[in-house]
């Protein structure tokens, strides 16, 4: 099996962690023979699920169907938050103290991102 990546801030996601995948094809209605594209299988961590869920709808109709996906699965269940926060957890302490020389973000940066 192989190893997937966050769409959104490319960490690796191993087989069996918890994280959201949108499979995407592609289909013809109404006529024959019918096509039918390969799936692709697109995931995200459950931080940047979260962060998705949360921030302004995306532009664009198939960004805005996947955005209401991914907000219909983080509302539904606490577990995907949790796993969230327990991995913020982690990352948090390896992240310089507050005021020292760390890297610092772009205020222009944007908020959301656009798949």
């Amino acid at each position: 099996m192989e190893n997937m990546y966050c769409l959104r801030c490319n960490r690796p996601i191993e087989s069996g962690q918890k994280s959201v995948a949108v499979y995407l094809f592609a289909q013809t209605v109404g006529i024959k023979p019918r096509q039918k594209s390969a799936a692709q299988r697109i995931c995200f961590c459950p931080q940047c699920s979260v962060s998705l869920a949360m921030g302004p709808p995306p532009e664009g109709a198939l960004n805005l169907a996947a955005w209401d996906m991914i907000r219909d699965l983080v509302a539904s269940d606490p577990a995907l938050n949790q796993a969230a926060w327990e991995n913020l957890g982690a990352v948090l302490g390896t992240l310089p103290p507050t005021g020292t020389a760390g890297p610092r973000l772009s205020a222009t940066s944007g908020g959301y991102f656009e798949f």
